[in-house]
């Protein structure tokens, strides 16, 4: 499976309905029955990946931290990677190791390549094709530090897929897993269209069809999604998690609306059958590129999201 995200980061509690990256994550919105063009997707997901440095740099130098000083980190994975943004930053944090993004999508590799040499980065950073969980495998090699955001949740068994990525880390190494999170805020609770509360029954509606979703998944096995105990469960020590906030305050500027464009254009395509038809009528009005009351002119617009991360360690006499 790829991450079809930017960062290996999403930009809302599951990553659900759109790009990131890091995918992340990856919209669960692009589950869909027709076919993406990885060529137009890959840029637009890069892009939107980009809404996310401030937290993903910040979440790489907390990985560092939670590393320690006299760790040596010579090898990092990005499992789920999409088009890499945030395999370049992990490759700039941890500047002695190599960085290789994982993922299932060539045309994503290809562009996470492209960044990491603009970038100046190309001599320290590799790309391995692999489907997940089955490419965790000794192919694979093993890493000082594991990094997945919004990937885990695509696949059936999310304990198996926790227990195979701790697998890979070398003993004393550190796996961290940004999955969880709070919903996306991005409008007041009254638009001065439709019913008031909208952003709540999107809510909904992506809960519903995120459960939809892993139901379907091969091999779906339920659990409580209790992330922390997860990581424990794979046999991992000072197990913990911290939260970063990305908030652009209200008037947003061209490519945080370009996001929420993109963002609600998905969710309006994917689960529009779910909304009533009010809501769909709102929706239409808050894509539409021409409305005074569109994400993309009304002045109003804000982004406000949260990225948790669990990490665990790897016990250092683990063989």
């Amino acid at each position: 499976m790829s991450t079809r995200n930017a960062s290996g980061h999403g930009l809302s509690g599951h990553g659900h309905g759109h790009g990131q990256g890091q995918g992340q994550g990856h919209g669960h919105g692009h589950h869909s029955t027709t076919e993406i063009d990885w060529e137009v997707m890959a840029a637009h997901l890069e892009r939107n990946g980009e809404l996310q440095l401030p937290v993903l740099s910040r979440t790489a130098a907390r990985l560092r931290e939670l590393l320690g000083p006299k760790r040596e980190v010579r090898r990092v994975l990005d499992i789920g990677s999409g088009p890499g943004v945030m395999t370049c930053v992990l490759a700039e944090v941890f500047a002695d190791a190599e960085t290789v993004a994982v993922d299932g999508a060539p045309g994503l590799l290809d562009r996470a390549l492209a960044r990491a040499e603009r970038l100046g980065l190309g001599a320290r950073v590799a790309t391995r094709q692999a489907e997940l969980p089955d490419g965790l495998d000794d192919a694979l090699g093993t890493a000082d530090l594991v990094w997945s955001s919004k990937a885990v949740h695509h696949l059936g068994d999310q304990q198996g897929a926790v227990d195979a990525l701790a697998g890979v880390l070398r003993p004393g190494g550190l796996l961290a897993v940004a999955e969880g999170g709070l919903p996306m805020r991005f409008l007041p609770r009254d638009i001065g269209i439709g019913a008031p509360g909208l952003q709540a029954r999107l809510d909904a509606v992506q809960e519903h069809w995120f459960s939809i979703m892993r139901a379907e998944l091969p091999g779906s096995t339920a659990v409580v999604e209790d992330w922390p105990a997860m990581l424990a469960r794979a046999g991992l020590t000072g197990v913990g998690g911290f939260t970063f906030l990305l908030d652009l305050p209200a008037p947003l500027g061209g490519p945080a609306r370009a996001f929420l464009h993109a963002h609600l254009t998905r969710l309006r395509e994917a689960m529009g059958e779910l909304l009533d038809a009010e809501d769909r009528t709102t929706l239409d009005v808050l894509i539409d590129p021409e409305a005074a009351e569109g994400i993309g002119r009304r002045p109003d617009a804000f982004l406000l999201s949260a990225t948790t991360v669990f990490t665990g360690t790897r016990p250092a006499g683990a063989s």
